[in-house]
């Protein structure tokens, strides 16, 4: 049985009182109205899930930016052009995005039976191992494997974590929560354009022994980071429901809207993120520079993508504060779709991509931070990570199926086009959106 499944879908959780398991306080009606009023299990509790959402933006894109290199040196390949290339890198991309999907919903599960901070600990874990030992692939199908399984850690972390935070850090705050977990993803992926720019004229496998660092954090988050009062209370009062349930009266509403909406702007998102480096790489005024010279500006475009969403997050978070979640979502994606269509419904110069459409979808990207602290209260506490977890990251089920989609559209060495036909996503992702409930809407 669900339980208060029936009350607002579980849009108004109720938030238990403070206490030294790591409870809340919105229950006995006070919030924190500022950072020293927070209790230290609020603070440790925070700390976790920032640094572990920086780590999986690190060992995420580590892959991103260097996949047509290393590819090449795996397939004894002459240039990045090369089909074998775009097909081999894609179906790795793609078995990462299975991977994350799966992720999602094997420690959304883990989460919700053995705790938050157990289960976080495990993500990071499988994350950080398996992205360290893709430095020993010697063959493409080894590196999609590796991929993979690293895949299920990082798509485990988004759902523990998010719930992690949703209850235990106050309730008004969340679109700013929100914000700040999102900025954490995009700060680690600078992490990684900073590593691969740096390591550009070290062979592109020797990146992956930088994501071994966040195992580290295991130590700390086992020690020092204890199970929500909430989760406790609840798992001491019922059994957790079965992942059936998602789909039963009350939730299947909000199920079925949630995996719409992530699916559509997560493939839009993903197949942008992994077809843009390979466009600028094959663009004519390129293809005459110096390997390393061509990757270090491929990984500056980057950058100013991840740095300027950091932005978006901030201004998504502020949006949302005024006019609720789901507006706030419609808006984002539907200026994402303007942006890829700016960047690549015409041939443009190199320079004016890199410093202008890019980062203009980096600004839009924003808007994915608003999942985060939207989507675990949508359900209940006993289904909060397996809900937010499953219909978030079955959406990269189809992320998965696009990136190799809109790989196999494109002629070779020109991606224009189909990154031009992934923009639409973005639109189809904003009406979705407008359909969705904000807290204190109903059902």
């Amino acid at each position: 049985m669900i339980p208060r499944a029936g009350r607002d879908t579980g849009l108004e959780t109720r938030m238990p009182p403070v206490s030294t398991d790591g409870g809340s306080q919105a229950a006995i009606g006070y919030e924190p109205r500022s950072l020293r009023e927070l209790r230290p299990e609020q603070w440790r509790s925070g700390l976790a899930a920032w640094l572990g959402w920086l780590f999986d933006g690190l060992d995420m894109h580590l892959y991103t930016l260097v996949a047509a290199p290393f590819v090449m040196e795996l397939l004894g390949a002459a240039n990045p052009a090369d089909p074998a290339v775009r097909e081999k890198s894609s179906w790795i991309q793609a078995a990462f995005l299975v991977g994350w999907a799966l992720g999602g919903g094997l420690f959304g599960r883990i989460g919700d039976r053995l705790g938050r901070s157990r289960a976080l600990s495990l993500t990071i874990l499988t994350y950080a191992l398996f992205t360290g030992l893709s430095f020993f692939a010697t063959a493409w199908w080894q590196l999609l494997l590796f991929r993979f399984v690293a895949a299920l850690g990082i798509g485990g972390e988004w759902a523990v974590g998010a719930s992690l935070l949703a209850e235990t850090w106050p309730k008004s705050w969340r679109p700013w929560i929100a914000a700040v977990l999102q900025a954490g993803v995009n700060i680690g992926i600078l992490l990684a354009s900073l590593t691969v720019y740096l390591m550009a004229d070290l062979p592109p496998r020797c990146v992956f022994l930088v994501g071994v660092l966040p195992a580290f954090l295991v130590f700390w988050i086992r020690r020092n980071v204890p199970e929500p009062g909430e989760w406790r209370r609840a798992r001491g009062e019922e059994d957790v429901p079965g992942v059936v349930a998602l789909f039963g009266p009350g939730l299947r509403s909000i199920t079925v809207k949630t995996i719409l909406v992530c699916a559509l702007s997560l493939t839009a998102w993903w197949a942008f993120m992994f077809w843009q480096p390979q466009h600028l790489r094959n663009l004519p005024a390129l293809l005459g520079l110096a390997r390393a010279d061509r990757e270090r500006l491929v990984t500056l475009a980057f950058f100013l993508v991840i740095a300027v969403s950091i932005a978006g997050n901030v201004a998504a978070g502020w949006l949302a504060r005024r006019v609720g979640y789901r507006r706030a979502l419609a808006t984002g994606f539907l200026l994402g779709f303007l942006a890829m269509a700016g960047a690549f419904g015409a041939e443009r110069e190199p320079r004016v991509l890199v410093a202008f459409w890019l980062p203009a979808i980096g600004f839009a990207s924003g808007v994915f931070g608003l999942f985060t602290m939207y989507l675990p209260p949508l359900f209940p506490t006993l289904l909060r990570t397996t809900g937010a977890g499953f219909s978030y990251n079955i959406g990269r089920l189809a992320a998965a199926a696009g990136t190799v989609l809109f790989g196999l559209l494109a002629p070779v060495g020109d991606f224009r086009v189909a990154l031009l036909l992934d923009g639409v996503l973005f639109l189809a992702a904003a009406g979705v959106a407008l359909t969705m409930p904000d807290p204190g809407d109903g059902a």
